[in-house]
């Protein structure tokens, strides 16, 4: 599926995108709320400023994609694989990153507020002056 045919479906009222792939594709800013992306494919895609909030991404690859102040506000990326993801200003409020790979992940200036890290594996992980789950900035 390409970029253009997501965007259409999703304008025509489609969520459900299960296992597409979009690697390297061109998103930034877009809006994909609600919908799920359960198990796809989002390797180095450029999503940065797009609002996602209550997106299922549980066990998508997020591998190197840019997610720069996007809006990830109780999305579901358990299981997710974000190794070297740029996630940096992203507002990760209330998500859910249960065994999510953030291996050298870039959570600088994010906001994972109320965040569910449990079991996320975040060797690397760069967190400078993020807003943890618990409410403190990580200095």
């Amino acid at each position: 599926m390409s970029v253009d045919d997501l965007l259409k479906r999703y304008q025509a009222g489609e969520r459900n995108f299960k296992g597409v792939n979009l690697v390297g594709g061109y998103l930034n800013g877009v809006n994909l709320s609600g919908a799920t992306l359960k198990g796809a494919s989002l390797s180095e895609v450029d999503l940065s400023q797009a609002n996602l909030v209550g997106v299922d991404l549980t066990e998508a690859s997020l591998v190197r994609a840019n997610l720069s102040e996007a809006n990830l506000t109780g999305a579901n990326l358990s299981g997710a694989n974000l190794y070297e993801a740029k996630l940096t200003g992203a507002i990760l409020d209330r998500a859910v990153l249960k065994m999510a790979d953030l291996i050298d992940a870039d959570f600088t200036a994010a906001n994972l507020q109320r965040a569910n890290l449990y079991g996320a594996y975040m060797m690397g992980t760069l967190l400078q002056d993020a807003i943890m789950p618990d409410g403190s900035i990580n200095r």
